[in-house]
């Protein structure tokens, strides 16, 4: 049985695409479970009620992935 779980995104801040179907990938910060946000990649339904599966960064992970990403 899935467990139950909340989300809260606090800071929208990037959309890196919209499928036909209206959702879109968004880098935002979201605090799951009433924890402290985390950087977090997903695509998202347009009334953000659905998610798809993603990634959540620390801030530690997400420099570290910003500077590999500007390094290119």
């Amino acid at each position: 049985m899935a467990q139950e779980f909340s989300y809260e995104i606090v800071e929208k801040i990037a959309v890196l695409s919209e499928n036909t179907q209206g959702w879109r990938k968004e880098l935002n910060l979201v605090s799951w479970n009433g924890r402290p946000p985390k950087f977090d990649l997903r695509d998202w339904s347009a009334d953000h009620e659905k998610m798809g599966k993603g990634i959540t960064l620390t801030n530690e992970e997400f420099e570290i992935l910003s500077k590999a990403i500007k390094s290119m």
